[in-house]
């Protein structure tokens, strides 16, 4: 289960619209033990293509030094689909880089976005319900 306040929520949705035509992405900073999510941070989709994203490796970086030194840990990625569903793609699946992570998507294919958060261990896919805030 992945907790992600509905204020966060918004904010990832939000740099995906934003993003649009492009494929957009981000990081989740939280508590890695509970699953809680307490800061998004959006990130430039360095690929900058409308069917995969690459996290600036930078930005990666700066996050991962910014929530260690509050006592928290990078626990997961977000990224946005143009036009199919909140469902990882093959290129998703092969480039998940931590079985611990949470792998969110957002879906911008219909008026209301969708948003669904995945764990990705092995190519083996496993939806996770969204607590405080899902849709």
């Amino acid at each position: 289960m992945l907790h992600l306040p509905e204020p966060l929520r918004d904010q990832m949705v939000a740099h995906c619209l934003t993003g649009l035509p492009l494929e957009a992405c981000g990081l989740l900073v939280g508590d890695h033990e509970r699953g809680v999510v307490v800061t998004c941070v959006p990130t430039q989709n360095v690929a900058a293509s409308a069917r995969l994203y690459t996290v600036d490796p930078k930005e990666h970086l700066r996050a991962d030094r910014a929530a260690e030194a509050e006592g928290l840990a990078v626990i997961g990625v977000f990224h946005s689909h143009t036009h199919t569903d909140a469902y990882p793609s093959p290129t998703d699946v092969a480039q998940a880089p931590d079985p611990t992570w949470h792998y969110v998507l957002v879906s911008l294919r219909d008026v209301v976005p969708t948003v669904r958060s995945y764990r990705i261990v092995d190519g083996t896919i496993e939806e996770e319900r969204i607590v405080g805030g899902s849709r």
